[in-house]
């Protein structure tokens, strides 16, 4: 592939407690603060807490997920007394961040979060052709070797991006698990800051002149489709759990005929699907309200050009 360049990254914006029982991300970004750490380089260091009135009573969202909220007709969309809080807050991180899609946005834009999902850390974006977040990926996934890294992509257009790191010029979630909501545990800890370390490490050899050679990356997974619980017709209750040989298995092969569901009944559901595929975010805690047991991907390879800064 031909070599790219593109404009410095100046303005990094690093956000956490977006979902409010998401612990990590809570205190990375408290000990940024208290560090008085407004500087990567020559890049300047926004931080933020996302959801503050979440993050107090330590719940995911108070009115509604915030991390849902990023959508051009929901920052668009004219606020009134109904106006719930998370959508007013993403009005506001909008000004703040962005605006989406325009040239003020954040150069850069890392939302941090942590799943009770056996998810080791991953990176989520909408786009595997963003290939300053590309290389982001690839050095992450050299670095660090405490935890299996991979990266998510949801592939929608950017006025459909709905989370947070979608405000951002260039801009990714982290991902870390498994951890209990409400709960800090310091290897999962340790792994998030090592992301971000490194993040800002790319970001300052990037900025200062580095040449990033091309090549493959592989472990990257793109978004097909959502599984959900199967519910009682009666009740509209759920009516099973994971399946033990698929619990904890995040990102392994999911066959036809294996094991998905164990039903309270006793039977077991098996996957019906002809494609083989990886299964991820399973028993994610945060899904139940909305039924899903977990998400399906299919892997795939990248191929990313050289990259380095475009000098003026």
């Amino acid at each position: 592939m031909e070599p790219v360049s593109l404009p410095a990254l100046s303005r990094v914006a690093l956000c956490g407690g977006t979902h409010g029982n998401e612990m990590s991300g809570v205190y990375l970004v408290r000990e940024l603060q208290r560090q008085k750490l407004e500087k990567a380089g020559s890049a300047t260091l926004t931080t933020v807490i996302s959801n503050p009135r979440a993050v107090q009573v330590c719940k995911r969202y108070t009115d509604t997920d915030l991390n849902r909220c990023f959508t051009d007709a929901i920052l668009s969309s004219p606020v009134t007394d109904a106006t719930p809080y998370e959508v007013r807050r993403a009005q506001e991180l909008n000004t703040l961040l962005g605006p989406k899609g325009n040239v003020g946005a954040m150069d850069l834009l890392c939302d941090l979060h942590n799943t009770t999902a056996n998810m080791g850390l991953s990176l989520i974006s909408y786009s595997v052709q963003d290939w300053v977040i590309m290389h982001i990926y690839r050095q992450i996934q050299r670095k660090i070797t405490s935890a299996p890294v991979r990266f998510i992509v949801l592939d929608l257009p950017l006025a459909d991006a709905y989370s947070q790191d979608s405000l951002g010029k260039h801009g990714f979630s982290i991902e870390v698990g498994p951890q209990p909501h409400g709960v800090v545990r310091a290897d999962i800890f340790n792994i998030m800051k090592e992301a971000v370390d490194q993040t800002l490490d790319w970001v300052q050899c990037f900025n200062s002149g580095c040449a990033f050679e091309g090549g493959e990356v592989d472990n990257v997974y793109t978004f097909v489709k959502s599984v959900y619980y199967p519910r009682d017709p009666e009740t509209n209750q759920i009516a099973a759990a994971i399946h033990p040989q698929l619990q904890d298995r995040d990102f392994c092969l999911l066959h036809p005929g294996d094991p998905m569901f164990l039903m309270f009944s006793g039977e077991i559901l098996k996957y019906e699907g002809e494609e083989v595929l990886h299964p991820f975010f399973v028993n994610e805690c945060a899904y139940y309200e909305k039924s899903i047991a977990f998400h399906l991907a299919r892997k795939m390879t990248v191929t990313i050009p050289p990259l380095q800064v475009k000098r003026d």
